[in-house]
């Protein structure tokens, strides 16, 4: 049994709305003691000089690769560069190879997870088999076996009367259905959102409105059902203002975005970027300004990774033929202190607020809790490199880019998974 004693760290806990000095005590990979004033006897003392030391981050939207894709990423390589991003809990899309259709590969995605050392992985269950949008996935046994919502990924459940049966059939059972906003015959075969930079490039368009055409008709759904969903990396001033009214008159609906849709703009893909390329497309500035908004008035729930790694023949194409999606792993939490939020409010988009979305036991620094944590220095700033990343997907929107926010050390269960060059034996820095 290991006992640890961080001191001389700023706790900041979203879940209790604590920022403030202090020490913390693990024992046995599990918070046992807040405020202690002296490191127990036999403890491994960590002198965090002035970090801040915060829940594990938990990632409620990846994409690890595994099964069958596994040479643009796989659970080892992803664990990897989640560790490095002070991530140790992550919901895994279903979108594999085989499909996470099947309780089996549920189970099977868990154990994965543990068997790294360094994440707790919570797999999404597939809505319809195969995520083809046809035949309705075992819900129950999915749900059985772990998964912890319900979505066919990147794909959206296009047929209205399909879903208002799937939102009827996971309200018995207490389900959540994550949807990717997009009305898919807008979408088709689209790489960029219309506009006159997509029009100049000469790129296949999706209009901005798809997102809340999607929008409108599943919230009349969920208003009609009285089932549960959840919208995913909503990137529209015009998708967000529907959800802010929706959740005014008390339907059951959450939403995320991921940081390209508040960092970035369209102007990124000028020179036909294709690590730019992502799904939705990057918007214009108005948009990006609204995501922001959003982060700051409560409608936006949670910030997700929405990690989709890819390989260089995957990128290495034509704009309009390359694979869309970018990592995120790695810069989730410096692309989040970068939105300008306080840290209390930003980290809790990235720890409790997605744990308690999916209803997961997660990102909280609560006494009888794992010990997942991330120590990191949020003055400190570095540089995203392509190339030089860790895991093995290297096609990042933000390459280039100088970010705040140094992760120091990542601990699962108590158990150090990622620990800073910079850091020595017995400090953080």
């Amino acid at each position: 049994m290991t006992t640890l004693f961080f001191h001389n760290v700023r706790i900041i806990d979203p879940a209790s709305n604590r920022d403030a000095p202090g020490t913390l005590t693990v024992h046995n990979g599990v918070i046992t003691e807040l405020d202690a004033a002296t490191a127990p006897a036999g403890a491994r003392s960590i002198d965090g000089r002035g970090a801040v030391l915060a829940p594990g981050l938990v990632d409620m939207r990846a994409d690890l690769g595994e099964p069958g894709f596994e040479y643009r990423e796989d659970v080892e390589t992803g664990a990897r560069a989640a560790v490095a991003g002070g991530v140790t809990t992550l919901a895994v899309l279903p979108n594999t190879a085989p499909t996470i259709d099947d309780p089996a590969l549920v189970q099977h995605l868990k154990e994965r997870g543990n068997d790294t050392g360094m994440i707790t992985i919570h797999p999404y269950g597939a809505l319809t088999k195969g995520c083809e949008g046809k035949e309705t996935a075992e819900l129950g046994l999915l749900q059985e076996a772990g998964a912890v919502a319900f979505t066919d990924g990147t794909r959206t459940i296009a047929d209205t009367k399909q879903l208002r049966n799937l939102l009827s059939y996971a309200r018995f059972m207490d389900g959540l259905i994550v949807q990717h906003p997009e009305d898919p015959s807008l979408a088709r075969g689209a790489c960029a959102t219309s506009g006159p930079l997509a029009t100049r490039l000469g790129l296949p368009q999706v209009p901005a409105a798809a997102e809340a055409i999607l929008i409108a008709r599943d919230l009349r759904l969920v208003e009609m059902t009285g089932g549960r969903m959840h919208f995913a990396h909503v990137s529209t001033a015009e998708g967000l203002d529907l959800i802010r009214k929706a959740k005014a008159r008390g339907l059951a609906i959450t939403c995320d975005t991921a940081p390209p849709y508040f960092l970035l703009t369209e102007e990124t893909i000028g020179d036909f970027r294709t690590y730019a390329k992502l799904s939705p497309p990057l918007r214009n500035a108005t948009d990006k300004d609204a995501v922001l908004a959003a982060l700051t008035d409560g409608t936006i729930d949670a910030i997700a990774s929405d990690h989709a790694p890819a390989d260089a023949d995957d990128k290495r194409l034509p704009f309009a033929q390359a694979r869309a999606g970018g990592i995120g792993l790695v810069t989730l939490l410096s692309a989040t202190l970068a939105s300008g939020l306080d840290l209390l409010n930003a980290l809790r988009l990235i720890t409790s607020a997605p744990a308690q979305v999916l209803r997961i036991k997660a990102g909280t620094l609560a006494l009888g809790a794992k010990a997942d944590l991330c120590l990191f220095a949020p003055e400190q700033t570095w540089v995203v490199e392509s190339g030089k990343l860790p895991g093995r997907a290297q096609n990042t929107p933000f390459d280039g880019k100088t970010m705040p926010g140094t992760v120091l050390r990542t601990f699962r269960h108590g158990t150090e998974v990622y620990t800073a060059p910079s850091c020595t034996t017995e400090g953080a820095a």
